[in-house]
């Protein structure tokens, strides 16, 4: 930790935390951070979540817990390769899908459009927001205090997006938000890391999936670009060996050219101070040409696999496996375990947001069937 750059996030810039502690003996208070997050019962749970395919359909396809590992290998790398502070960045990576639904966007949709008709002030629900109400306040691990009792400025990092409305019910930590300023360059890379990993990986589990093929895949330059490449260097070469040489390639690419545009934009706003980076435009960015491409990449994706008829209509189940559970807990909360029954008192319709978002793809499915198939119980 001794090279960080001066605008690095360190144990001596840091706001420390909520409830004061003594400091960890043999490791960094981010250190903490990341063994507090990988000890937590919400991270374990993310071996169950999805991405876009359901936990059942395949052994190999990405759940959140190895999407969250990838981000946090990509993210280090970069991190360090500019000086930061690489802890961070990994506690920060860990824990950004805490609060995801099951069944991924689909679960989250149909949890956002049921808090928001039935309790309209609760501002719906968001995934980040709900990681940071998992670290704060869910987890129940500590005597002396709710949630993991993490850093504020690994707290910034999971709270990558947040509305005004919400940003003032929290705090300091929101107040980046109300006045247009920019959390940490540890942050603002985990951010990008994310975009970095998922592109890719549903690339790879598109095609192991059968729902995309290479050939359709040829549209997207980068892609087309890279495999071709490959195959000039390594004639004959096909099937998975080709799929893992050309996107392992493609990610190669983008965090070098992250970490140049990055390392230009750091000189141009010459930055002091981890204060300054607070108050500089973004930093942490793809030059103009790198991001374009992965903005085609990521419409590809939407196109061709994001809305694939098998996709949609695993999606519409979901959709409804979530939508059914809320209504028949919301309609009598006594179905909940006692924790959530606890709380429901203060606060039904979170409550009740609380424990679905908290479920595994398998755990929803299997919940639904309790409560709704005849016979089961």
């Amino acid at each position: 930790m001794a090279d960080l750059a001066p605008y690095a996030v360190s144990e001596h810039n840091s706001r420390g935390r909520v409830h004061a502690e003594a400091p960890p003996a043999e490791r960094s208070e981010f250190q903490r951070d990341r063994d507090r997050i990988i000890h937590s019962t919400a991270f374990r749970r993310l071996e169950y979540k999805t991405q876009v395919f359901v936990n059942h359909e395949g052994d190999l396809f990405r759940t959140r817990l190895t999407h969250s590992l990838e981000v946090a290998q990509i993210a280090r790398s970069i991190a360090r390769a500019l000086r930061l502070n690489e802890d961070l960045v990994e506690a920060v990576a860990l824990a950004h899908d805490l609060g995801h639904t099951p069944f991924g966007h689909a679960g989250q949709e149909a949890l956002n459009d049921a808090m928001r008709e039935l309790a309209p002030a609760s501002g719906g629900f968001e995934h980040n927001l709900q990681s940071l109400r998992t670290v704060d306040l869910l987890e129940e691990r500590y005597a002396a205090f709710d949630g993991l009792n993490l850093c504020f400025e690994t707290r910034e990092g999971i709270l990558k997006h947040c509305s005004r409305e919400r940003a003032r019910e929290l705090g300091e930590l929101g107040r980046r938000f109300l006045e247009d300023r920019r959390p940490s360059l540890e942050a603002q890379i985990c951010d990008l890391a994310d975009a970095i990993a998922y592109n890719h990986h549903d690339v790879d589990d598109g095609l192991r999936s059968g729902l995309i093929v290479l050939e359709q895949l040829e549209e997207v330059d980068a892609f087309a670009c890279h495999r071709q490449s490959v195959v000039s260097e390594f004639p004959g070469v096909t099937g998975r060996r080709l799929i893992h040489e050309t996107l392992r390639r493609m990610i190669n690419a983008l965090a070098l050219d992250l970490i140049g545009e990055t390392r230009r934009n750091i000189a141009a706003a010459a930055p002091r101070s981890l204060s300054d980076i607070h108050a500089a435009p973004p930093l942490v960015a793809f030059s103009p040409a790198m991001g374009a491409e992965h903005r085609v990449l990521k419409a590809f994706l939407n196109e061709h696999l994001y809305r694939h008829f098998q996709v949609l209509r695993m999606t519409n189940k979901a959709r409804s496996i979530v939508s059914d559970l809320f209504a028949a807990f919301v309609a009598d909360p006594r179905l909940l375990p006692p924790q959530y029954r606890k709380m429901a008192q203060d606060d039904r319709p979170r409550a009740v947001a609380d424990y679905i978002a908290g479920m595994t793809d398998r755990y929803a499915i299997r919940e639904h069937r309790r409560m709704f198939a005849v016979g089961e119980g």
